[in-house]
């Protein structure tokens, strides 16, 4: 209903001042202002003076150009939402929407297709620590090299625990990443993985995994009680995948500006900048509180766990995947063992290396410290048996003193 016509029935006494307001969706102190208005100046005093204002909150054009120009200046190609976690960083002030529709009105960046329907994803584990997915990415990480980027990152909320860059994904690099993830967070229930040769044995390609005839590292999860978990298909570890598109696009864009060139400080940057900034935007809260079940996280876990060694440390016979520089030179590390905030007990190591680092034989090789050491393993267990084979098959051990 028009003002003119409610205020022409107010002032007939034929509505009171409540039953006005509400006809026209306003309070009464708002209705008496509007009267005092309509009487002064017409139908014109009812316009919103602030209509045509400047906004006292609209950046200002010198801002707005500077935004510009700091984007064709040394971002070009990143993406809006890449660009803008850098202008935070940079104390920026403006809201992710102006920072868009700025961008693309100046035409520097185009509006991004709109999405199809996806498949319903897979629903994340509930508690961190019960899931981990472990993956390796050949791109080109450093302009104009090509290398493989390892990653393992939590189910329950997206974290990555541990990223490198290697000369060449294989087994010491799977263990460089595990080995990261124990020291920095402690065990975890399972692992996901491709059926890469040095994850699994297939016997023709394609086909099913040999959960018998383990590889290196998957004898070392199986002492370290970590379920493997195979992936028949780049769908069903769809987490990961999508996590190495948005490394493909951003990691390199951030080593480029970093003039960085080299591996090992493009290690040292994902770790202390990039992982970090990585977590702090995509990462999710898992969905529950609390801790997994974990092996060797009962009362006497620590012990126990302690006495079934690690086989952490490189074989001489490596998957075929691996290059001749990786099978030659093994390392040697010795695994001591503490409570982690995952409720389990944690292996910290010594040095690890990368799956084409240059490491020199041990001299000599740990001890184990008396007969008589707090240890639940039998001389006739499996466990036993797999030591005596692999002395007979390797020039040195690859499980280590109990501590």
């Amino acid at each position: 209903m028009r003002f003119e016509e409610v205020y022409d029935r107010w002032t007939e006494a034929r509505l009171t001042q409540q039953e006005a307001a509400a006809l026209l969706g306003v309070c009464e102190r708002q209705l008496r202002r509007q009267c005092r208005r309509y009487e002064s100046d017409g139908i014109d005093g009812l316009i919103d003076l602030r209509l045509g204002q400047r906004s006292t909150r609209r950046a200002p054009v010198d801002e707005v150009m500077q935004l510009v120009e700091q984007y064709r200046g040394r971002y070009v190609g990143w993406t809006v939402k890449h660009f803008y976690s850098k202008y935070r960083e940079q104390k920026g002030r403006r809201s992710y929407n102006l920072v868009r529709l700025t961008l693309q009105r100046e035409g520097v960046v185009s509006k991004a297709k709109r999405r199809g329907a996806h498949r319903r994803k897979r629903e994340r584990k509930p508690l961190i620590g019960m899931m981990l997915h472990q993956d390796g990415s050949r791109y080109q990480w450093l302009r104009g090299q090509q290398h493989d980027l390892i990653v393992t990152l939590d189910d329950a909320t997206g974290a990555i625990y541990s990223a490198l860059l290697v000369d060449e994904e294989g087994t010491m690099s799977s263990f460089a990443g595990v080995a990261a993830v124990i020291a920095g967070h402690g065990l975890f229930n399972s692992l996901y993985t491709d059926r890469g040769s040095h994850y699994w044995h297939t016997t023709r390609a394609g086909g099913k995994v040999d959960r018998v005839d383990l590889t290196q590292f998957g004898r070392a999860m199986a002492q370290l009680g970590i379920e493997m978990i195979p992936a028949y298909s780049p769908e069903a570890r769809g987490r990961s995948e999508r996590a190495f598109g948005t490394l493909q696009d951003r990691l390199p864009k951030e080593l480029l500006d970093a003039a960085i060139t080299e591996v090992a400080a493009a290690n040292r940057f994902l770790q202390r900048r990039f992982i970090p900034a990585d977590n702090r935007e995509f990462a999710v809260p898992a969905a529950e509180s609390g801790r997994p079940s974990c092996p060797g996280s009962g009362p006497t876990g620590t012990t126990s766990y302690a006495c079934r060694k690690s086989a952490l440390s490189a074989p001489i016979t490596a998957s075929s995947t691996t290059t001749s520089s990786c099978k030659s030179r093994p390392t040697v590390t010795v695994a001591t063992t503490s409570k982690r905030p995952y409720g389990s007990t944690n292996i910290q190591t010594d040095s690890w290396r990368s799956s084409m680092a240059r490491v020199a034989w041990p001299t000599t090789l740990p001890t184990a410290r008396s007969s008589n050491q707090n240890c639940d393993t039998p001389l006739n267990s499996p466990f036993k048996q797999h030591q005596q084979r692999t002395f007979s098959v390797l020039l040195k051990p690859d499980i280590l003193t109990c501590y």
